[in-house]
């Protein structure tokens, strides 16, 4: 199916959940963000939440420094 990431069409697997696209994008254990048609999912909900065709998602990596 497709959505939209971070302005870009891309393909997932029907029903994949956030984590399955963090995995695709290889970014395990990297500090982001993800919010899914402009709502904030929270990490604990990463596996849980299955992506619609459709939906607009945004990855974000959380960089450090002061």
């Amino acid at each position: 199916m497709k959505i939209e990431l971070n302005g870009e069409n891309t393909e997932v697997s029907d029903g994949a959940s956030i984590q399955a696209l963090v995995d695709q994008l290889e970014l395990t254990g990297r500090r982001i963000a993800v919010e899914v048609n402009e709502e904030i999912v929270p990490r604990s909900e990463h596996d849980s939440h299955q992506l619609s065709p459709g939906d607009r998602v945004e990855v974000v990596h959380a960089i450090g420094g002061g």
